[in-house]
């Protein structure tokens, strides 16, 4: 069908990622979903060319061995579906830890989700004896500087501070130092819980969780992927 069907559409989906899975790479939580959607029997557009792959767009890459709760995927689809009905379907033929939460359909023009959604919510635990106080201060101290500079691989990089930073809660807990992150996604790049707490406090997180994403309208409110 042609892709300017006037019933063509999205089916855009909230899963999440945890567990053992959590330790995918993104093209292997790709390959999964996509042979989830073959198998619920769930209509898709193919592209064109050569090579025909499903038509489908995933949100900014979770870094390995980060949890998820607010993951999401757009399938393009040459007809409108019942969302509730393609969710249960989904949900049967998705691994547990990379369930599908919610879906709804979607106008098929929209922007890509991974440049869309540019607003994130983490969780972060810091164990080690971590001090909240220290951290606080190393915080600030970065700030200062404006930006943060790091090894990805065996190149060095520098990434604006203030802008993707939007704001961070850290507060102490039995099982260590936890922090409430909100980061922006830049044309510049975008902030990872690790690089800052290595950076900050020159440890490595426990745990990482992806609490929420959503997109950042010009006067500051924020708009749900739903």
């Amino acid at each position: 069908m042609s892709t300017l069907d006037p019933h063509a559409c999205r089916l855009r989906v909230r899963y999440k990622k945890d567990g053992r899975l959590a330790h995918l790479g993104h093209l292997e939580v790709m390959g999964t979903v996509m042979r989830s959607v073959r198998r619920a029997g769930l209509p898709f557009e193919v592209s064109n060319g050569f090579a025909r792959r499903m038509r489908i767009q995933f949100c900014q890459a979770l870094p390995v061995g980060a949890s998820s709760v607010a993951e999401y995927f757009d399938l393009l689809m040459p007809e409108p579906v019942n969302a509730d009905e393609a969710l249960d379907e989904l949900r049967r033929c998705t691994p547990p830890s990379l369930a599908p939460l919610e879906a709804a359909l979607l106008p098929r023009r929209l922007p890509a989700l991974e440049a869309w959604a540019d607003r994130t919510q983490w969780d972060v635990l810091l164990d080690g004896g971590v001090d909240k106080q220290q951290f606080i201060d190393g915080l600030e101290a970065a700030l200062a500087r404006g930006t943060l500079e790091f090894m990805r691989g065996d190149k060095p990089r520098k990434l604006d501070l203030v802008s993707t930073l939007v704001s961070c809660d850290a507060s102490a807990s039995e099982e260590g130092l936890r922090l409430v992150l909100q980061t922006r996604a830049t044309e510049r790049g975008s902030l990872r819980p690790a690089v800052l707490v290595r950076s900050v406090a020159g440890c490595e997180p426990s745990y990482v969780c992806r609490m929420g994403q959503w997109h950042e309208n010009p006067d500051g409110t924020l708009l749900s992927p739903l």
